[in-house]
C-alpha cells in the first residue's frame, strides 16, 4: 500500500483546532421534545421549520444527566466514550493508526529514522539517521517523531495543511509493511469506543496498478481505454493481486488480534470492509486504472465496497483534472453499477485555491459522479447553485461524511463557518467520522462532543447521528429503518414493526431480517446498547 501523496507547495497558514480542554455543553441542551433532523427547505433555498418529535422517558432522563454535567470535563469525557457511535465511515488506515503504535513497528523492522525530517527509511542507517529503536530509549528521540507524523503539539498559528499531508510521506515506509496489525488496532480502538462498523481506505495493489497504467497509456476514449485494461486478462491480474494482499492482510490480522481463540480481541467481532483509494494526484491513465481496479474488487470481493479520491484536493493535478476525473467516474459507473463510490469533495476553503475551483466540485461529484456519499463537503455555500445541490443530496440521500477535528486542523475551519448546520437543515444526512485519528490525536468519542459542544445537540439528535452513520454505510443486506430516515424519523420496516428495536426477542419475521442482513443485524446491536446506555441514567 502506498501513502497518500504529499503536496510540494506551500498553502494559506491555518490554525489547528484545540484539544477536547474543559468542554462546555451549550446551554441550548433540551431537557423537552427535540427537533428531528430537519427537513429539506422549500424551492427558494430557507429551510423550513423543524419537525419536532417527542422524546421517550430513557432519552429524557440522559438529556437531563449530558445537560446537568455539561461543566464537567471528566463526566463528558465518560458519557461520550460510553455513547453507542454507530461507524466511521470515512477514516484512512494508515492515518488512523496511532504515530506510537507506528513507531513500535518501524523498531520491529528495523527501519531507521533521518534526523532532520523524522522520515522513516529503510535500513541500513546511515549518516544523518537513527535507528527506529533508539526511540524506545530515548524520549526526546521519540516525542520529535511523534510530532513529526502527527499534529500533538503543532502551534496554533503553523501550517496546519502542510504539516498534517507531509505526515504520510514521513511515516510510509512503515505503514506499507503490516496493514494487518494497523487493522488490528484500529479495529479495537472502534470497538473500544463502542461502535458497530468501520470502512477504512487503503490503496489495493498500487505497484501493479501503476504498472498496467503505464503500459496501456492515456487514451481519451473511455470505452476504448477500458477495453484495454480489460484485453488479456490483464486488469483481473491487478485485482487478484489485490485480493491476494488482502488474503495476507486479514491473515495478519487475525493473528495479531487473536481472531478464534479464547484471548480474542475486540476487533474481531467488528465488520470491516474496505474502500480502494484513487491517487486523484496521478497521472489521468493511472487514475482511470486505479477507478477500475477498485469498482472491479468491489463488485468481486464483499471485503471492497466502494471508491474514493485521494490526496489533497487542491494539488495542481488535482484542481485540473477534477471535471475529467468525474467524467471517468460516471462512464465506469455505467460498467460496475454495483459497486459504490464516496468523494472527498469540497474539502476546499477561501484562499486554498482560486476563487474558480470553489465553485463545483461538490455538485460534479453528486451531478455527474453520481458519488453514495461525499466527504469532508466544507465549501458548500461557496459553490453556484449549492442550494440545488443540497437539496439534491436531501432528495437522494446522499450522505455528507464530516470529520470537524480534520476540517479545523487542514482548513482552519470550525464553528459557524462549517456547513454542518446548513447540510442538517436542508435534510442532507450527515454522519461523523475521524479521518485520520491517528495523525490528529483524536477519536470518535472526540468528534461527538465538539458536535454536541459546538452545534449545542441533544442526546436524542446525537443518538440519530449514530444511527445514520450505520443506515448510510455500505454493509450489504436489508436496511432495519424504513423511507428516509433522515426526513422522517428512524421507523423500523414491517418485519421487525411492534417489536422495540434492540430486544434479545425480535420474533420470527424481524429474525430473519437480522440474519440475512449484516447492516440490519449491526443497526439492531446499537439498538440494544442505545437501551443498555440509557439505563444507566437511572431510565
Amino acid at each position: 500500500m502506498t501513502p497518500v501523496n504529499t503536496p510540494g507547495r506551500h498553502r494559506p497558514r491555518t490554525p489547528v483546532v484545540a484539544g477536547l480542554g474543559a468542554l462546555a455543553l451549550v446551554s441550548t441542551l433540551t431537557t423537552g421534545p427535540v427537533a428531528h433532523a430537519a427537513p429539506a427547505p422549500a424551492a427558494g433555498g430557507r429551510a423550513a421549520a423543524p419537525a419536532v418529535r417527542p422524546m421517550t422517558a430513557a432519552e429524557w432522563g440522559t438529556n437531563a444527566y449530558l445537560a446537568s454535567i455539561r461543566r464537567d470535563p471528566r463526566a463528558l469525557r465518560s458519557f461520550f466514550q460510553r455513547l453507542p457511535k454507530g461507524g466511521d465511515l470515512h477514516n484512512h488506515l494508515s492515518g488512523a493508526v496511532t504515530p506510537e503504535y507506528l513507531i513500535g513497528q518501524a523498531a520491529e523492522d528495523g527501519l531507521c529514522v533521518e534526523t532532520a525530517t523524522m522520515t522513516a527509511v529503510p535500513a541500513p542507517c546511515g549518516p544523518g539517521t537513527r535507528p527506529a529503536a533508539d526511540a524506545r530509549r530515548d524520549r526526546a528521540f521519540h516525542d520529535a517523531i511523534v510530532r513529526a507524523w502527527s499534529m500533538q503539539d503543532f502551534p496554533a498559528d503553523g501550517n496546519g495543511h502542510d504539516h498534517f499531508f507531509d505526515t504520510f510521506g514521513k511515516f510510509g515506509e512503515v505503514t506499507w509493511r503490516h496493514r494487518g496489525k494497523q487493522l488490528a488496532q484500529v479495529a479495537n480502538t472502534a470497538a473500544a469506543q463502542h461502535q458497530f462498523y468501520v470502512e477504512t481506505m487503503v490503496t489495493p495493489a498500487s505497484e501493479e496498478a501503476k504498472k498496467l497504467a503505464d503500459t496501456v497509456g492515456w487514451d481519451d476514449d473511455f470505452a476504448a481505454l477500458h477495453h484495454k485494461l480489460v484485453a488479456g486478462g490483464r486488469l483481473d491480474g491487478v485485482v487478484a493481486a489485490a485480493r491476494r494482499e488482502a488474503d495476507a492482510t486479514d491473515d495478519e490480522f487475525r493473528a495479531t488480534a487473536h481472531c478464534g481463540t479464547t484471548r480474542a480481541e475486540p476487533g474481531c467481532r467488528l465488520p470491516v470492509r474496505w474502500i480502494s483509494q484513487v491517487s486523484r494526484g496521478s497521472a489521468p491513465e493511472r487514475v482511470f486504472t486505479q477507478m477500475a481496479v477498485g469498482l472491479r474488487l468491489a463488485e468481486r470481493d464483499r471485503r471492497f465496497v466502494a471508491i474514493n479520491l485521494v490526496q489533497p484536493e487542491d494539488g495542481e493535478r488535482a484542481v485540473r483534472d477534477y471535471r475529467l476525473q468525474m467524467r471517468m467516474l460516471k462512464y465506469l459507473r455505467g460498467v460496475y453499477p454495483q459497486a459504490h463510490v464516496t468523494l472527498h469533495a469540497g474539502e476546499l476553503w477561501p484562499g486554498l485555491v482560486k476563487p474558480e475551483a470553489l465553485k463545483f466540485h461538490i455538485q460534479e461529484a453528486v451531478d455527474v459522479a453520481h458519488a453514495d456519499r461525499i466527504g469532508h463537503g466544507v465549501d458548500l455555500v461557496h459553490e453556484d447553485g449549492w442550494q440545488r445541490t443540497a437539496r439534491t443530496m436531501a432528495a437522494r440521500e446522499t450522505a455528507v461524511e464530516v470529520p470537524l477535528t480534520s476540517n479545523a486542523q487542514i482548513l482552519g475551519v470550525r464553528g459557524a463557518d462549517h456547513p454542518f448546520r446548513t447540510y442538517r437543515a436542508f435534510g442532507v444526512p450527515v454522519v461523523l467520522s475521524t479521518d485520520d485519528p491517528g495523525i490528529s490525536r483524536t477519536d470518535i468519542s472526540h468528534e461527538y462532543a465538539y458536535a454536541a459542544r459546538t452545534y449545542g445537540l441533544s442526546y436524542p439528535e446525537l443518538k440519530d447521528l449514530a444511527r445514520a452513520s450505520l443506515r448510510y454505510g455500505f454493509l450489504p443486506g436489508a436496511d432495519l429503518w424504513r423511507g428516509n430516515p433522515t426526513r422522517d424519523g428512524y421507523r423500523t420496516v414491517d418485519a421487525c414493526r411492534g417489536v422495540r428495536p434492540g430486544s434479545p426477542a425480535p420474533g420470527p419475521e424481524c429474525r430473519r431480517l437480522l440474519d440475512s442482513s449484516p447492516k440490519a443485524a449491526a443497526e439492531w446491536r446499537q439498538e440494544g446498547d442505545f437501551q443498555r446506555f440509557e439505563r444507566s441514567f437511572g431510565h
